[in-house]
């Protein structure tokens, strides 16, 4: 290792939650953190202040334990109610049939990164940032890496964990536009129901109620908010202020929490399914660089952790194609069954046809069929196994 070159065995791209994990978790199983390079364009103090509520599943808890990452400031989520607008019918998930502490848990992305990021620097892990991937080229042994800085990076095997020059060339025969814009926001209500969350289906798109603590005299009544909608209309609400907003919320939502009292400024980021997990002989994509999610049912960052525990014990045994091609094979069936499910959910029940009806009542059924209850809420807590 030189000041213009690191050769290292593991090369990841982009220091999020499916990064940090992978090296961590490398790092857990034996690999030498001089031979892991994590390579991100933020400082690990923009990473840390971000104030984005991500949720995390009772099994990425279990992974996160795994890589001294956890315990971590986070809300419990001991039920899931989901309903559909409009209709009857509605299923409540509940810990209790699961014998587990928590469904999942509700947490700021920069308090994650930070407990990742500790984890990693325990381990030793060479920190590469802030710096930029401005190009590779990928040979028979290795995959030289171009840096913004000058400095250049030798890896036996590079991960692609976010978006960046890996991403340029990729197909768009598995892309698909939602058409819908996810409006997300910090709300208040006056009557909070504790730990449960809420999944509300409308004819727009889903609208997601987490709960989430906060300080002060909001405590125990602020919940995150993930609203989907038409990109025109999440335009019109962008612009409103907010007792429009709240009133146009409560329209949508109801009055299960009582009133929405207070709103934050609103972000909007358009939707869309990126289904195709890439690789070659020396490089391989993870969490969200491979495939991106419709929001809904929260399950973008779950499966990005899977990814990177598996993709670790692969590579641990020895960074070459071979750990990829058994990367791949091993992660095909759980990653088509989350998107498909993500998927299914986010399309079935948007609109106003004549099925709707019928989709309410399959929420009524699910409640009473408590295997089919409980087989879904495992494959959101653990996905396929």
């Amino acid at each position: 290792m030189t000041e213009q070159g690191i050769d290292v065995d593991v090369a990841i791209c982009g220091a999020g939650p499916a990064g940090l994990a992978l090296a961590a978790f490398l790092a857990r199983r034996g690999v030498s953190g001089e031979r892991i390079a994590l390579i991100d364009g933020k400082s690990l103090g923009q990473a840390i202040t971000d104030p984005r509520s991500i949720a995390l599943s009772w099994g990425s808890v279990q992974l996160l334990e795994e890589v001294r990452a956890w315990p971590l400031p986070a809300t419990p989520i001991h039920e899931i109610h989901v309903s559909r607008r409009g209709q009857l019918g509605r299923s409540l998930m509940d810990r209790a049939e699961h014998g587990v502490p928590a469904l999942g848990y509700v947490a700021r992305y920069g308090d994650v990164v930070d407990a990742l990021a500790r984890a990693c620097a325990s381990a030793g892990v060479h920190t590469l940032r802030p710096a930029r991937v401005d190009g590779f080229d990928e040979e028979d042994a290795a995959v030289q890496l171009r840096l913004d800085d000058g400095r250049t990076v030798l890896a036996k095997v590079a991960v692609q964990a976010e978006g960046g020059v890996f991403g340029q060339q990729e197909s768009k025969a598995h892309q698909r536009d939602y058409e819908q814009t996810a409006l997300i926001a910090r709300v208040t209500v006056s009557e909070p129901i504790p730990h449960r969350a809420f999944e509300r289906f409308t004819d727009e798109g889903p609208l997601a109620l987490l709960p989430q603590d906060a300080e002060g005299e909001d405590a125990g009544h602020t919940y995150a908010l993930v609203w989907c909608m038409r990109p025109e209309r999440a335009l019109d609400i962008q612009r409103l202020d907010d007792s429009a907003f709240l009133r146009q919320l409560t329209d949508a939502f109801g009055t299960r929490l009582g009133a929405f009292t207070a709103a934050s400024p609103r972000v909007a980021f358009p939707l869309g399914l990126n289904a195709e997990a890439r690789a070659t002989a020396r490089t391989v994509a993870i969490g969200n660089a491979a495939q991106t999610l419709h929001p809904v049912a929260g399950q973008g960052l779950n499966l990005g952790l899977r990814d990177a525990a598996v993709l670790s014990r692969h590579l641990a045994r020895g960074a070459t194609p071979d750990a990829i091609a058994a990367f791949m094979v091993e992660r095909h069936q759980d990653r088509r069954l989350t998107i498909g499910l993500t998927d299914t959910m986010a399309r079935a029940f948007v609109g106003r046809g004549p099925l709707q009806p019928l989709l309410g009542l399959s929420l009524a059924a699910l409640d009473i069929v408590k295997p089919a209850r409980l087989l879904l809420a495992d494959l959101m807590m653990f996905g396929r196994r």
